[in-house]
């Protein structure tokens, strides 16, 4: 079956227009066709396919679908059980069957007739997904963290750049109110220079259980294994390795480090106004599992440094670092994390800003905001470079937790400075035939 390509909505009243003559009686357009109910008429709604279509893809597909200008006319996935999951949801919110499902990414990329692609597969396969995509026109929206090395994150950027597309990074806290509030209290000196910043993130694997046991067997007839490893070393299947369980190991994912950069530390960052900077130093202390199949680290310490001296802690499993992010001024401090915001003194939360003072976008919501950005080819909350930037404190920190010593960066450049082991790891080999 050939895909349908999107018209114009001149073109498509035009033929509308044809056939009703043809006929000879008048001829009925529905609302929905034309936008009267609310709905974005053919001509304006941005075709969408969703690569990675599990958990965290399942929700962002979605979002998608409670958008009215927006179409998902694509899933694709290597496991069939949520492939069928995705395409039934989509067939079922239009009414149709008109959704195509597909096995592999690169045959969703070469239709023509898509317009941008929801991206949310495992680390390992985020920069070779990304890259392809923007390769084929297409404006992205990708989970975070942005990419499984720093190499990779930096040719994500270039590429993005140079084919001059769309990037939404799936940060969805710029989208949330307290923490925007929270940013422009740093941000307008409310708590005057600031001297610190604390970020606690969870520690452990307790988010989906505690065991990485190494359990060797038959992958399911659903799932094509071989080709969701990818660029990733071969290694024989068990489920420890993939779903919900990806993250803890380091070929697939970078542990809660990892995980949650893209959410506390790119906060960090946008109320230091550091969204295009990075460290100059980097020194973390790591505990790893003895054990199992699991290799990221249980729990962390990882000291970070700005050019001026400012220091950041990222921090696991250590209770003198609250969750959420905290920056603590000369004159007083703000801690924010999801549903919560304090401060000292707690007369800031009752400040106001002037037209003449920072005053951060409000966002309508993270998809939204992607989807405003397709039409008027505008910068996001979250591009790509500033994923990037948000996500180098943890590349560096993992680099300095698996080698047990500081190392020293230069942010311009992105070189690691004086250790050639180290610079080795900003990088990784991909299996063949993959390459970026």
């Amino acid at each position: 079956m050939k895909d349908k390509k999107t018209i114009s909505r001149r073109q498509f009243l035009k033929k509308t227009s044809l056939a009703a003559g043809a006929i000879g009686f008048p001829y009925l357009i529905s609302s929905s066709a034309l936008g009267l109910d609310g709905s974005a008429a053919p001509s304006n709604r941005i075709t969408l396919g969703c690569i990675g279509v599990g958990w965290m893809g399942g929700d962002n597909m979605n979002a998608f679908l409670n958008e009215k200008d927006c179409q998902v006319v694509a899933v694709c996935d290597l496991d069939q059980k949520h492939l069928n999951n995705a395409k039934n949801r989509v067939d079922g919110v239009y009414g149709n069957q008109d959704c195509k499902a597909y096995h592999d990414f690169r045959d969703l990329l070469a239709r023509g007739d898509i317009d941008a692609v929801s991206c949310a597969t495992p680390d390992h396969w985020h920069a070779l997904c990304a890259i392809a995509a923007v390769k084929a026109g297409k404006d992205i929206y990708s989970e975070k963290p942005l990419s499984h090395t720093l190499e990779e994150g930096r040719a994500m950027c270039n590429a993005v750049k140079r084919y001059g597309r769309v990037w939404q990074t799936g940060s969805w806290q710029r989208s949330v109110g307290n923490f925007r509030f929270a940013c422009e209290l740093v941000l307008n000196g409310r708590i005057g220079k600031v001297r610190r910043v604390e970020v606690g993130m969870p520690s452990n694997f307790s988010d989906f259980g505690n065991t990485g046991q190494e359990t060797i067997c038959p992958p399911p007839p659903e799932l094509d294994y071989d080709f969701w490893l990818g660029p990733a070393p071969y290694e024989p299947y068990c489920p420890a390795r993939l779903h919900t369980s990806w993250r803890w190991h380091l070929d697939y994912g970078g542990g809660q480090l990892m995980d949650w950069v893209g959410h506390h530390v790119d906060i960090a960052h946008w109320g230091l106004g550091l969204d295009y900077a990075g460290p100059v130093e980097v020194d973390g202390k790591g505990e790893f599992p003895t054990s199992g199949l699991w290799n990221a680290a249980t729990r962390y310490y990882v000291t970070v440094k700005y050019a001026g001296g400012l220091e950041m802690i990222m921090a696991g499993g250590y209770d003198q670092i609250g969750q959420g992010t905290k920056w603590i001024g000369e004159d007083g401090w703000v801690w924010v994390n999801r549903g919560f915001l304090v401060a000292e003194p707690k007369s800031l939360l009752e400040e106001k800003f002037s037209p003449n003072e920072i005053n951060l976008y409000r966002s309508p919501g993270h998809q939204r905001n992607f989807l405003d950005c397709i039409k008027t080819r505008s910068t996001t909350l979250t591009p790509c470079e500033v994923a990037h930037r948000s996500a180098s404190p943890g590349h560096l920190g993992q680099i300095s937790m698996l080698l047990g010593r500081k190392i020293r960066f230069n942010p311009d450049t992105e070189e690691i400075l004086g250790d050639p082991a180290a610079a080795r790891m900003l990088g990784t080999a991909m299996r063949s035939p993959w390459r970026l």
